[in-house]
């Protein structure tokens, strides 16, 4: 295939062509954003946090032939605290390692597009290769896998996200935003409301305009089932780096955006209880070399491969939910009668099942992946799925029965719903292990229960209003 995009594999060509090339892309970008002044290099972590440096955009030159950054920014907990435990720390006395730019993402910040811009940074080890840890660098190393064996995942992600009032409401708790310019707060559930997005149209038509300045191939917003919720759709693409790239990007600007606005965004999993969560869904299909659907028969049913692919997924779900659900909030989603899976499951045009095959014509037979929340790492939740095709693909595993009706009501492999039991999962799973490198399996693991340990030993305010008194 000659239109196939490229891997990147830093191993192929010379520093010097990987650096002449990223002063194209310099010079290209200072001809038409010639205001620039500064640039914010940023490395994205574990938990999808963007850590980095501001710096003036003539610096820019350096940044070229690598800067550095330490290890230990892929071994943080969720507020940026290095977790000693996960052995990048002073145990190998905090060492450096050379960060380079990723090719095609010098693109302006939603935050002053005129005078900053933002480009993404990936890591190396010591002697040169892809850090092992980096979540983006662990995704690349799989999809590798899979275009070794002649197959070409298209991806496509889905994110959900509230716009939130900065000012909490009389019991201190968070609340929806009044519409720009009024004091109407809508408190209802208004699924496909058109007027909800009306209410919040500057806003909504900021980060599309924007999005379309940083080359973000985003559909307009949907309004969500609550209040001040909405949906962002990407499209599919076969680079499945940049998929993932451009889901991290679209959270960034969509913060600023709010910010701008007066408002706050959030990615969280589960910020209200009373009204629904906020997932990511991944919609993945599979051509072969010769450009066809390899998860589609000549009449449109399920081929083989995609029944291996289903049967591996669902077999590693389980032990792929700590990365599905970093934290304790994201497991506040799976309830019942949600549309949120609760078991590792799969079925034909089925909301209420963990990998739901859409409707669609050949071309677009596809596996819609519906388990991980907004505040997943993007390039975690699709290196999980990729594990899962791999992982069918090359054990003969049994595919359950496709469900019909209400999955959460049908028997199947219950996934965790607890952030404990998930990472109990996940570090028995060698399999999944294997497929995600042993080291970066270690850290993960290391670094989620350093923050779950952090967060049991807290004392809420629930926990003062129902047992002061009556313990």
């Amino acid at each position: 295939m000659t239109n196939l995009v490229e891997v990147e594999d830093f191993t192929r060509h010379s520093e010097g062509q990987r650096t002449s090339a990223f002063q194209h892309e310099v010079k290209a970008y200072l001809e038409r954003h010639p205001e620039t002044q500064y640039v914010d290099i940023l490395l994205n972590d574990l938990n999808g946090v963007f850590r980095g440096k501001r710096i003036p955009f003539a610096s820019l030159a350096k940044v070229e032939k690598g800067c550095y950054f330490p290890a230990s920014v892929f071994a943080m907990d969720i507020l940026g605290n290095t977790v000693e435990e996960a052995g990048l720390g002073q145990a190998l006395g905090e060492p450096d390692n050379i960060c380079i730019p990723v090719s095609g993402t010098l693109i302006p910040s939603a935050s002053d597009p005129r005078h900053l811009a933002q480009v993404l940074l990936t890591m190396r080890n010591q002697d040169g290769t892809p850090f092992d840890v980096e979540p983006r660098n662990v995704l690349n190393h799989l999809w590798q896998q899979l275009r070794n064996r002649g197959l070409f995942p298209v991806v496509a992600v889905e994110l959900e996200f509230y716009l939130v009032d900065k000012q909490r409401d009389a019991e201190g708790y968070i609340q929806p935003p009044c519409a720009p310019g009024s004091d109407e707060r809508n408190m209802q559930s208004q699924v496909y409301s058109v007027d909800n997005l009306d209410h919040f149209s500057e806003v909504l038509s900021d980060i599309d305009e924007l999005a379309r300045l940083q080359g973000i191939p985003a559909d307009g917003a949907l309004a969500e089932a609550s209040p001040g919720q909405f949906e962002i759709n990407l499209h599919h693409t076969r680079n499945v780096l940049s998929a993932c790239d451009h889901a991290i990007q679209l959270k960034r600007l969509v913060r600023q955006v709010a910010e701008n606005h007066g408002m706050n965004a959030t990615f969280m999993a589960k910020p209200y209880e009373e009204y629904a969560g906020s997932g990511m869904h991944v919609h993945i299909s599979m051509l072969d070399a010769a450009d066809q659907n390899a998860f589609a028969t000549d009449d449109g049913s399920d081929s083989p491969l995609l029944k291996r692919t289903l049967a591996g997924m669902i077999d590693l779900m389980p032990a792929s939910m700590a990365l599905l659900a970093p934290n304790v909030n994201a497991y506040r989603r799976f309830l019942p009668d949600a549309f949120v899976p609760l078991q590792a499951s799969w079925g034909h045009n089925n909301r209420t099942v963990a990998l739901r095959i859409p409707c669609g014509d050949i071309d677009n037979h596809r596996i819609e992946y519906r388990v991980a929340g907004a505040d997943a790492n993007p390039y975690l939740v699709v290196a999980a799925i990729l594990a899962g095709m791999l992982h069918g693909m090359d054990n003969p595993l049994p595919l359950p029965h496709a469900v019909t009706g209400n999955g959460h009501e049908a028997e199947g492999n219950p996934l965790p719903i607890r952030q404990s039991d998930a990472l109990y999962e996940f570090e028995q799973s060698a399999a999944l292990q294997k497929l995600l490198g042993e080291r970066f399996g270690f850290v993960w693991h290391s670094c989620k229960h350093h923050e779950l340990m952090h967060f049991e030993r807290l004392i809420t305010a629930t926990e003062i209003d129902w047992m002061l008194k009556n313990a």
